[in-house]
């Protein structure tokens, strides 16, 4: 593998960092199309500086990206919740064979399953959300259990940490927000050191929105969709409709006497929509700004789009700004608020870095000392391509591969496809469900915490990478674990493995058609603020069927019953070795143009230890 590393450095290191764009005319065409269209965009230090002169005339509005780095589920993360809780419940099948949300292949089987039913709404509609909500549970009590139970881990992150700072050395007066969570609550507890600091408004207390705010009785959240307590959680189609006219006002009347700054926000719920459309109308709206912050390179939804170039028709200073994430945006402006007393903000940041931080291999030689089966995933493809187009789900996105025999990997996301390939390739397999934008997306940190859409796609591109370098073959896939044996056991690079465990194939007794290898399971997690490869050593076989499955797991448990510490760890440190070797750089495709996927993976192994008392 080393040598395999060295060999792609120098062209590794040249497509981490280039984009290749072809000079056609379709594409030339395209992106004219899409600059003359795409609202005025500004960058993050322009609007750190105009929040620094502006920050009491604006006001907030999160969605639910702001709390994603807080370790609660998005709502593009909980539609395949749902999806899958109305595959498992009548499909009557294990939600174990489902675990992995993020593989291709799981959700390609729970979207064909959603196409089959009647009244659904397309996959990446605006309303599949709150279909699906409804659809999974029709009771209102159920989803107010639902939504109480997810967001109960959830613990404020420096964004809303910052947030709540700003509130105190008042700079920000008003946060809307359609979230249901109580991050920003508790955030201010721990910024006021006191639950009375915050004046929060929901669906049962619609009533005080006006009054609080014209009595500026800051800071002021307002909930939109309803406290996760309340008795009243606006998340269907229907109720979404009925909007509370109350709260509804409240957020017009406002937009007129100050700006607003939405993070987090797909802009999908027409209520609200809706008001800030109506807003925008009205004489002197928006009179500080209107800042639409989004991430990466996939710009929000054409309405979206549509309200900041009306806006601008109505000489609104409006304005997208393109972010990595909600807590780096709130680092950013604290570097530029003057005079703010940021002491908790100060020591939940150290808090954040020390967690972070690897502790170091050093103490008393009689300390325990665990070596962990996780290497470091050390870098990752910081973006990929996305295209725009008319395809279908996962399953259609699949099949157009196929059929165009294209050296691609890819996902379907709400923003389109998600692929790593060469633009010859990924054209022709997309070019007949007519391309209507062809970009760059960026995969963001956040996406890796969890079993989202991104981190499949990067795990498979991983997996690919490992194969290809490794001189490995994917045997198969198991939840979200990929079974990986030498490709050609007889080859002098597995002579070390061999030394170790004897023969590394052969049959199982005297069923033929059933062999096995010795062979490694990996998989992607998080831990630790990054991202790690768990690895598996194991017996992986070939041929198995239903009638088999017992005789591999007694001829599995009786080949590793004696693989104790001191084998299983020299085991690890084979694999350890192979698959981060040189800890250079590997390939999922070795391409020269458009996007590869590039990891770097670091030896040694995590391992824990008893800290100091």
């Amino acid at each position: 593998m080393a040598n395999h590393g060295l060999e792609h450095r120098n062209k590794t290191e040249r497509n981490f960092v280039s984009v290749h764009v072809k000079q056609n005319p379709t594409k030339h065409f395209m992106e004219e199309h899409n600059r003359e269209n795409n609202p005025p965009r500004i960058e993050p230090d322009d609007f750190a500086r105009r929040f620094s002169l502006r920050a009491p005339q604006l006001m907030w509005f999160l969605g639910a990206g702001a709390s994603a780095s807080a370790g609660l589920p998005t709502a593009a993360d909980m539609v395949w919740e749902f999806k899958r809780e109305l595959y498992v419940s009548q499909q009557k099948v294990s939600r174990k064979s489902l675990a992995d949300l993020s593989n291709p292949a799981v959700q390609a089987k729970l979207q064909t399953h959603i196409d089959s039913l009647q009244n659904m709404p397309e996959f990446g509609a605006t309303d599949e959300y709150a279909a699906l909500f409804e659809k999974v549970y029709p009771s209102e009590a159920d989803r107010g259990t639902y939504i109480n139970a997810t967001i109960a881990g959830g613990k404020p992150s420096y964004g809303h940490l910052a947030l709540a700072t700003l509130m105190r050395a008042a700079l920000v007066r008003i946060v809307w927000t359609t979230n249901f969570d109580p991050l920003l609550a508790d955030a201010c507890v721990r910024i006021y050191d006191t639950t009375g600091s915050l004046t929060t408004v929901d669906l049962d207390s619609s009533h005080l929105a006006t009054p609080a705010i014209a009595n500026e009785q800051w800071p002021i959240e307002v909930k939109l969709h309803g406290d996760f307590r309340s008795r009243r959680l606006k998340n269907t189609s229907e109720e979404l409709r009925r909007q509370d006219e109350t709260l509804r006002k409240a957020l017009i009347d406002s937009c007129t006497q100050s700006g607003l700054v939405v993070v987090g926000y797909s802009g999908r719920d027409n209520s609200v929509m809706n008001a800030l459309e109506d807003a925008a109308k009205l004489p002197d709206a928006f009179p500080h700004g209107l800042f639409w912050l989004y991430c990466g390179d996939t710009l929000p939804i054409p309405r979206v789009c549509e309200l900041l170039h009306k806006a601008r028709e109505y000489n609104i200073d409006a304005a997208l700004v393109p972010i990595d994430n909600f807590d780096e945006i709130l680092r950013d402006l604290m570097r530029l608020a003057k005079d703010i007393d940021a002491k908790e903000l100060d020591e939940f940041a150290k808090e954040r870095r020390w967690r972070s931080d690897v502790p170091p291999l050093t103490g008393n030689p009689g300390w325990p000392v665990v070596r962990l089966n996780a290497l470091r995933v050390a870098s990752v493809p910081p973006v990929c391509r996305r295209i725009v187009c008319e395809v279908g789900g996962i399953a259609d996105v699949r099949a157009a591969i196929t059929e165009a025999d294209a050296n691609i990997i890819a996902t379907r996301t709400r923003a389109g496809v998600l692929a790593f390939g060469s633009d010859d390739d990924i054209e022709n397999a997309f070019l007949k469900y007519g391309i209507k934008d062809f970009g760059v997306h960026t995969l963001e940190t956040k996406r890796h915490r969890y079993d989202s859409v991104e981190r499949g796609l990067l795990r498979e591109a991983l997996t690919s990478a490992i194969v290809r370098e490794c001189r490995l073959e994917l045997v198969g896939h198991r939840r979200n674990t990929d079974l990986l044996a030498p490709a050609n056991p007889g080859a002098h690079i597995w002579q070390p493995l061999r030394q170790l465990t004897g023969a590394i194939m052969g049959k199982v007794g005297k069923h033929q058609q059933l062999t096995w290898r010795e062979g490694v399971s990996i998989r992607l997690d998080w831990a630790d603020d990054r991202l790690w490869v768990l690895i598996d050593p194991r017996i992986v076989f070939d041929g198995i069927t239903d009638e088999l499955k017992t005789v591999a797991a007694d001829f599995s448990r009786e080949r590793t019953v004696k693989r104790y510490n001191r084998e299983l760890n020299a085991l690890i440190h084979f694999w350890t070795q192979h698959l981060a070797g040189d800890e250079g750089d590997i390939c999922a495709l070795g391409i020269d143009d458009g996007l590869d996927a590039v990891f770097r993976l670091l030896l040694p192994t995590a391992f824990s230890r008893r800290t100091k008392s």
